[in-house]
């Protein structure tokens, strides 16, 4: 799994905050795997600490629907 890591720069921010400004829509199972990447992480509170590096896993993207004929019932 490939990774990259962000820093803490504002305050009062959640792990779940920083995972949605980085990615922008939800992820199941995100959180997990952010909290396995950064042992240590969960027991600095709800808040991250300013300066805090966390390890975030770059995703692959999702592979294109194909394309489907468009059926018209009346013509």
């Amino acid at each position: 799994m490939t990774t990259s890591a962000i820093v803490v720069s504002a305050d009062q921010l959640t792990l779940a905050d920083l995972i949605w400004r980085q990615y922008r829509r939800p992820i199941p199972g995100l959180v997990e795997q952010v909290l396995d990447l950064n042992p240590g992480l969960a027991q600095l509170g709800p808040f991250l600490p300013v300066g805090t590096r966390v390890v975030l896993p770059i995703l692959q993207a999702a592979a294109q629907p194909a394309e489907r004929a468009v059926i018209q019932l009346w013509d």
